[in-house]
């Protein structure tokens, strides 16, 4: 089993809900939760600066050693590639 932790980011504090459904759904994982209330909210920021944020949120959790990475932010997912 590889025991680095989940890494999971939002603009905000919403991204919490994705982080209960995680810890019930994978009881015996670990998670890193960055929520950039720095910058909340996202939504009204230009597509260039979400995608700024989101490599900035990206490289933090990176730093982390994380496994995976969740985003659960709905403006990032609209705005970063599908591919990145």
């Amino acid at each position: 089993m590889d025991a680095r932790p989940i890494g999971v980011f939002d603009s905000g504090l919403g991204g919490l809900t994705a982080v209960r459904q995680l810890t019930a759904g994978m009881p015996d994982e670990t998670i890193v939760y960055f929520g950039d209330t720095g910058r909340v909210p996202y939504g009204t920021r230009s597509p260039s600066a979400i995608f700024q944020y989101a490599k900035q949120d990206i490289a933090f959790l990176l730093s982390k050693n994380v496994k995976f990475l969740l985003a659960a932010c709905g403006t990032v997912s609209s705005i970063l590639p599908a591919d990145y």
